[in-house]
Parts: C-alpha cells; structure tokens; sequence
C-alpha cells in the first residue's frame, strides 16, 4: 500500500521559484525533492532520525 504524502516548500525557498526545496515527513522517513522538478524529478528518502540531526546542526548557536 503506497502512502500519500503531504509536500510543503521551504520557508527560506526562493521566491522565484529557483531554489525550491519541499519536504513531506512521515514518522519515519523525511523524503526531500526539488519543487519544480516534483511530477519527474529524483526524491531524497532519509531516516527521520537523521533529518532532525541536521535540522539541529544547522540552526544558529549549533
């Protein structure tokens, strides 16, 4: 069975619609893609564990 994900972009994406980044999180997995490349575009699966590590890396004061 295939699970609907639910995509929001990155507050900090272009306004241009350039740079781009969504995210769709589940409990387990965080999976990132390229906004407007979304319909064909590659999709990058990482374990939730590892993207709240980078999420916390990266914050100001980390």
């Amino acid at each position: 069975m295939s699970e609907q994900l639910t995509w929001f972009k990155s507050s900090h994406s272009d306004a241009e619609g350039d740079n781009c980044v969504s995210v769709a999180l589940t409990p387990t997995t965080t999976h990132i893609r390229d906004t407007k490349l979304a319909a064909t575009g590659p999709e990058l699966k990482v374990p939730a564990s590892a993207w709240a590590a980078f999420v916390s890396a990266v914050q100001p004061g980390a």
